[in-house]
């Protein structure tokens, strides 16, 4: 099984920092002239995220333009222009986290809509896959796909200049005002179906074409708190540090992609201010003097650190500045670079060592010895965010494949590297449910890699740890919680959130033969040191994500809600639910292969139009792929029903 939850989030977060009126007035006339309405304005930090997927290493993206359409109409409200050439955004890297791509001032002002541009020429989409990817996948490891093997759908515009406007409506309005800060996540599906599809005409020699859908697996997903945003590390070039040695500003670094060696910057104009931290000290590693510092303001560096390239993590506070945690500065950018971020591909506890998968979809192994440190990222708890929670070889027992970190190295001249730290942003755990009680459950993950497996048993956190808000009611929520991937503003939660939860885990689809039962499906990431996990991992939430059923065949036509499906290996074919219900119908997609050209076109089966269009193509023996939630029944209750017209293997990635 692989991530079905990854996604791409542009967050945009109100943080009502910078309040100022805009008027004008001429003092060549005798008599006053009149002044315009003063027109409030909230700054917005924009930010960019993401989840994981296993088989990729790089989906990198060039977006060029945000924009936010208001309530009633009228013009849209840009909060992002990339600088020229735009930079690629390596999604795969984002992970749950946010990219901050810089802050403007916009009109206070209710918004119910958002419009992303991408850019959409040849090369503007960079795939590498990763070093182990899950088997059957359509490339090999830790390969590039060339430009003229992507198809990036929906692009208008002329050649040289192509793009592709995605229109997203908010699930719930953007309120930006003076007195309050507010956040906006747009959630992008990067493994959902319709996103990355890999065809293979036989007339293409059996060389994989790749179809890259930005249209359809973006939606809004409200987020409750800002502070518990979780940030990536930030590159840049220092420009200054204020009178008062409190704040650092810097122009936001980008890396050149694909990556090279050494790595060199791209500079952006965006500039970002950042706070030291004066409660719980900010570590500084000076990586060119191979130091370490715990600093309360810049006034020990301020002479120094000018001009330099920096790495920090920052986290968010309530009136929306960021304040430093860790800070790492040298005169070169590819000495702060060489500190791998990515997903754990192994972990070995009797070499010591953990192997990350980097942008290039290779491996890099780090040895932790007994002075490695092991935080765990909580910005929304500062002094749990300062300090670490771990420190030796000891330590890597509580790590699985799966997690997102980000690891300096003691020297980045060293071979093997050495790790003097290790972030843990995203605790990632995710596979089959099984033993559900009131105390907690079972994850077991199966990967390629045997040595990479898992059962792990997790807690629930106590009933008495804070767990947001509900996203629908806006009421504290208290204890575990959790959803269906398929609708994430309807969370279960309160008394009764554990029992619905044993009840809607129960259920399996049985092939027989060599595939035999396919389970519910579910992720969780993980929180450290709660009441009912003290010194180890606890669950705050899980999505119940959608079983990928094996590609298979229809072995009965589609007729009034249902057909039945049969894959390799299998023998017996299980009933597929389509549900049909305006708000809640099951997402249905023809992938079509004509003349070279890839067609991915959405299928409304809410309305007369979808059903006739899928009882005329779904019939028996049309390939297809289903993803869905297995019942009690046996049967699968669909999510997501991709089904292939025209000749040739078709997969989805």
């Amino acid at each position: 099984m692989k991530s079905n939850n990854s996604r791409l989030m542009l967050g945009v977060a109100s943080a009502a920092l910078l309040l100022f009126s805009i008027g004008c007035s001429s003092g060549s006339s005798s008599s006053p002239t009149p002044t315009p309405p003063q027109v409030q304005k909230g700054q917005v930090s924009v930010v960019i995220r993401d989840d994981s997927t296993e088989d990729w290493a790089t989906i990198g993206v060039r977006v060029l333009s945000i924009s936010l359409t208001p309530q009633g109409g009228g013009s849209a409200v840009n909060v992002y222009t990339a600088s020229s050439p735009a930079p690629y955004l390596n999604l795969l890297q984002l992970d749950q986290l946010n990219e901050i791509l810089g802050n403007v001032s916009i009109p206070v002002g209710t918004y119910t809509a958002a419009t992303i541009t991408m850019s959409g020429n040849p090369g503007d989409v960079i795939l590498t896959s990763s070093a182990d990817p899950e088997t059957g996948f359509a490339a090999p490891p830790a390969t590039t796909i060339p430009s003229s093997q992507i198809q990036i759908l929906g692009t208008t515009g002329s050649a040289g200049s192509l793009t592709v406007p995605v229109n997203v409506t908010l699930v719930s309005p953007l309120v930006v005002s003076p007195n309050q800060n507010n956040a906006l996540d747009l959630e992008f599906d990067l493994s959902h179906p319709a996103f990355l599809v890999a065809h293979v005409p036989p007339a293409n020699g059996g060389t994989p074409l790749w179809a890259v859908n930005f249209n359809g697996p973006i939606r809004h997903c409200p987020v409750d708190d800002m502070m518990r945003l979780i940030l990536r590390h930030h590159y840049g070039s220092v420009t200054g540090v204020s009178t008062d040695n409190t704040t650092l500003t810097f122009d936001k670094a980008y890396p050149v992609y694909p990556p090279t060696s050494p790595e060199t910057a791209i500079t952006s104009t965006q500039a970002l201010l950042v706070l030291a931290d004066s409660a719980n000290g900010t570590l500084y590693y000076d990586v060119d003097a191979k130091t370490r510092a715990t600093i309360m303001d810049f006034s020990s560096v301020a002479s120094t650190i000018v001009g330099k390239y920096i790495r920090v993590a920052a986290r968010y506070q309530l009136d929306g500045s960021l304040v430093a945690v860790r800070l790492w500065a040298s005169s070169s950018f590819n000495n702060v670079w060489i500190s791998p971020e990515g997903h754990i591909l192994h972990v070995n506890t009797n070499s010591n060592t953990l192997v990350v998968d980097n942008e290039l979809g290779i491996g890099i192994p780090l040895v932790v010895d007994a002075n490695t440190l092991f935080y765990f990222r909580t910005p929304w708890d500062a002094q749990s965010d300062a300090n670490s929670i771990g420190q030796g070889t000891a330590f890597l027992s509580n790590m699985v494949r799966g997690f997102k970190v980000h690891a300096s190295v003691a020297d980045p001249l060293a071979s093997p590297l050495v790790a003097s730290s290790i972030d843990i942003e995203i605790a990632r755990y995710d596979g089959t449910i099984t033993g559900s009680n009131s105390n907690g459950f079972t994850y077991t993950r199966s990967f390629d890699n045997p040595d990479d497996d898992y059962t792990v048993q997790l807690p629930f956190i106590s009933p008495s740890t804070a767990n947001g808000n509900d996203p629908l009611t806006g009421n504290p929520i208290l204890g575990y919680k959790w959803w269906n991937f398929t609708f994430p503003t309807v969370v279960d939660s309160g008394t009764n959130a554990i029992l619905d939860f044993d009840s809607a885990t129960n259920g399996a689809v049985n092939f027989g033969g060599t595939v035999g039962l396919m389970k519910v499906a579910g992720e969780s990431f993980a929180t450290w040191n709660d009441p009912n996990g003290a010194n180890s991992w606890a669950v705050p939430w899980t999505v119940l994500t959608p079983t990928h059923i094996p590609e298979g065949l229809a072995a009965t036509s589609y007729s009034n809600g249902s057909f039945t499906v049969s894959v390799a290996g299998g023998a017996q074919a299980i009933p597929v639910n389509i549900n049909t219900t305006p708000g809640s119908g099951t997402l249905v997609y023809q992938v079509s292969w004509s003349n070279g050209i890839f067609t991915v076109s959405p299928v409304d089966v809410t309305t007369s139009t979808g059903q006739t269009t899928l009882t005329t193509n779904l019939v028996a023996s049309t390939p297809a792929k289903v993803y869905g939630i297995p019942q009690a029944s046996g049967a699968i209750n669909a999510y997501v029903v991709t089904y292939f017209t025209g000749f040739g293997q078709a997969t989805t990635n």
